[in-house]
């Protein structure tokens, strides 16, 4: 991977680690948010410790040469650990807290070990992009090399795994997420198998740097975004269909807000226009400004002609949802077309009282307004509506 896509795909993740940021401030004890945190967090950073300029700064700054390969190895190691841990919260169980305790406290192991093999080799020639092959003949350097890969290779295994068997259990988007997370877990194991690889071709004489140069950079970028993705599935699903159905209902209820625009317009009844909104603000943007239009419109609702409309609807369809939307429409539609005549008169009432005892609540409104657009009652409602009302009178 170039310095490029190591920098995108770190802020890609940290941006995700900022988007839930705020529900681990208002739930600090949940560890499986915590883990989720970790994983997004050691995800990203396992990839801005690993670009060649960052790689360069980092032993720069720390004043010996080849720092930042423990510090990234230690990163990768603790990404590894916190996939698996996640996935332990995830499944829960009776032994959740002592089966992470035992991962944690492994890897932290790991870590240390890492950091004491480095401190007892010696790694004077700094190596950006090569190090795993170049010192991996080296004593104590070598030892760290396959320490760190070995704990690697078998977190994301078992994670793998854990998924496969979990998602074989469950339904719908968790099932989706953890095969995505499996795939991203074998993906990551490519990264570690491959480098493993080069590393043993190095003791054996050949020099197959390109594995770990090429190959196993493009594995773990891969693998550390689709796991990231795995993670995220079952977190944005529900936010997606809510998104999805807050959008389809703002759709349906055009032709409503079509039929009350005029009215909507002349008497000031509509809020101001959201920008650069949410589809459920917009959907509740739409909704109260129909609302304010129905409330200005109850005086003029004739109750008349929505019995006779219901009746009529009822008799054809035989579904009363349906029946009780078209009569809806129709009497909207009439007394609509009542105020556009008496334009600078108030409303004239169509009879005592509410037409009914509450009104639509947002399912019938969209069935109102499906009906508005196919309805032939309601058409007939809207061209005859001032006749209509009149020889009621």
């Amino acid at each position: 991977m170039s310095s490029v896509s190591n920098y995108v795909s770190c802020a890609v993740l940290w941006l995700c680690l900022m988007a839930k940021a705020p529900d681990l401030l208002r739930h600090r004890g949940d560890p499986y948010l915590r883990a989720i945190c970790a994983v997004l967090a050691l995800a990203g950073l396992c990839f801005f410790l690993g670009a060649p300029p960052t790689v360069g700064a980092v032993n720069r700054l720390g004043g010996v040469p080849n720092l930042a390969a423990p510090l990234t190895y230690a990163a990768i190691t603790a990404y590894g650990a916190a996939s698996q841990v996640l996935v332990v919260y995830w499944r829960g169980g009776p032994h959740v807290h002592r089966t992470a305790r035992r991962w944690i406290t492994a890897y932290t192991l790991v870590v240390v070990g890492i950091a004491v093999a480095f401190a007892l080799g010696e790694a004077p020639v700094e190596r950006r992009t090569d190090l795993d092959t170049y010192y991996a003949t080296t004593p104590f350097i070598g030892q760290m090399i396959v320490l760190y890969l070995a704990a690697h290779l078998t977190a994301v295994s078992v994670t793998a795994v854990s998924c496969l068997r979990w998602a074989r259990r469950v339904r719908g988007r968790l099932r989706v997420g953890l095969t995505v997370m499996a795939v991203g877990a074998l993906c990551n194991s490519g990264y570690s198998v491959s480098k493993l690889v080069a590393v043993a071709a190095r003791w054996s004489g050949h020099d197959w740097a390109v594995l770990g140069t090429n190959v196993s950079p493009a594995a773990a970028g891969m693998g550390a975004l689709i796991t990231v993705v795995g993670v995220l599935i079952p977190l944005v699903g529900p936010w997606l269909t809510e998104w999805r159905r807050s959008w389809r209902t703002y759709v349906r209820l055009a032709p409503l807000e079509r039929e009350l625009d005029d009215l909507l317009s002349r008497r000031s009844l509509r809020l101001p226009r959201p920008r650069l909104a949410s589809p459920t603000t917009w959907l509740m943007w739409r909704q109260t400004s129909i609302h304010n239009a129905l409330g200005y419109l109850d005086a003029s609702l004739d109750r008349a002609l929505y019995a006779r409309t219901r009746e009529a609807a009822l008799r054809a369809t035989g579904d009363a949802e349906r029946a009780e939307a078209t009569a809806w429409a129709a009497v909207i539609a009439s007394a609509v077309w009542d105020t556009a005549e008496r334009e600078h008169t108030p409303p004239c009432p169509g009879g005592q009282g509410p037409l009914v005892e509450r009104a639509p609540d947002p399912a019938a409104l969209v069935r109102i307004a499906d009906a508005l657009a196919t309805s032939e009652l309601v058409a007939a409602a809207r061209t005859h509506g001032g006749t209509t009302r009149t020889g009621a009178a």
